[in-house]
C-alpha cells in the first residue's frame, strides 16, 4: 500500500495518471475540504458547490493526459473549478451572496478577504458586532458578478499571483489587472452604499 502521505499532489498526479486508483481517491481527500470551501464561496451555495465538485475531479479525469507535469497541480484544479462554478452562475444568471469574510485558510486565522482588500471596514468592536459586519461584507460582494468574483478568490484565497491567473484562465495579464481594479474599487463602493443604509436603519 502507498504511503501517500509522504508524496507531494504532483507525484500523486502522476500515479494516477498511469492508472492507480487510489492515486484518484487520494487527491480528491486530499482537496475535499478546501476545494469545497472555494466553490461555496464562488457560488454561494453548498449543495451546488458539491455538484460542482464532482464535476471538477471528472475533468481532472478526462483532461489528466494534457496537464503539464512541470507545473504545480493546485492551481490547476482550483482554475478548473472555478471555471465549472462561473459556467454554472452565468447558467442560472444570478449572484449568490459569498461568505469571503471567514478565513482565507486555516493556518491563517487572523487573515480575512475582507483584511486583504484593505477597505475601510470598522473592527467588530466599534459599533457592531461580528455578525453584523459579515453579513453587511456579504450584502456587498453580492453586487460583484462572476467574472470579478473568480479574480478575487484566485488571487486573495488561492494567493496566486496576476502572472499566475491569466496564464490558468487563459486571459491576458492586462485583463487580470483590470478585473482586479474593478472589483475591488466596486466592492469598495457597494461597501459605503451598504454601510450608509445600516446607519440610516439604526434607530435613534
Amino acid at each position: 500500500m502507498t504511503d501517500w502521505q509522504s508524496k507531494t499532489d504532483e507525484e500523486v498526479f502522476l500515479a494516477f495518471r498511469e492508472d492507480d486508483a487510489s492515486a484518484y481517491r487520494e487527491l480528491i481527500e486530499r482537496y475535499h475540504d478546501d476545494l469545497l470551501r472555494f466553490l461555496t464561496r464562488m457560488v454561494g451555495d453548498r449543495a451546488a458547490a458539491e455538484d460542482i465538485f464532482q464535476e471538477t475531479f471528472l475533468q481532472v479525469h478526462i483532461s489528466a493526459s494534457t496537464f503539464d507535469t512541470s507545473r504545480r497541480f493546485r492551481p490547476w484544479l482550483f482554475t478548473i473549478a472555478a471555471n465549472k462554478a462561473r459556467d454554472m452562475l452565468r447558467k442560472k444568471n444570478r449572484r449568490k451572496t459569498v461568505e469571503l469574510s471567514a478565513p482565507i485558510r486555516k493556518s491563517e486565522p487572523g487573515s480575512s478577504f475582507i483584511d486583504l482588500l484593505e477597505v475601510d471596514v470598522p473592527a467588530p468592536d466599534e459599533a457592531m458586532d461580528i455578525a453584523e459586519r459579515d453579513d453587511m461584507v456579504q450584502k456587498a460582494l453580492n453586487q460583484l458578478g462572476p467574472a470579478l468574483r473568480e479574480v478575487l478568490l484566485l488571487a486573495y484565497f488561492q494567493r496566486l499571483s496576476y502572472a499566475q491567473i491569466a496564464e490558468d484562465l487563459g486571459i491576458p495579464l492586462g485583463t487580470v489587472k483590470s478585473r482586479m481594479h474593478s472589483a475591488v474599487a466596486a466592492f469598495a463602493r457597494s461597501w459605503q452604499i451598504v454601510s450608509k443604509e445600516s446607519d440610516s436603519s439604526v434607530p435613534e
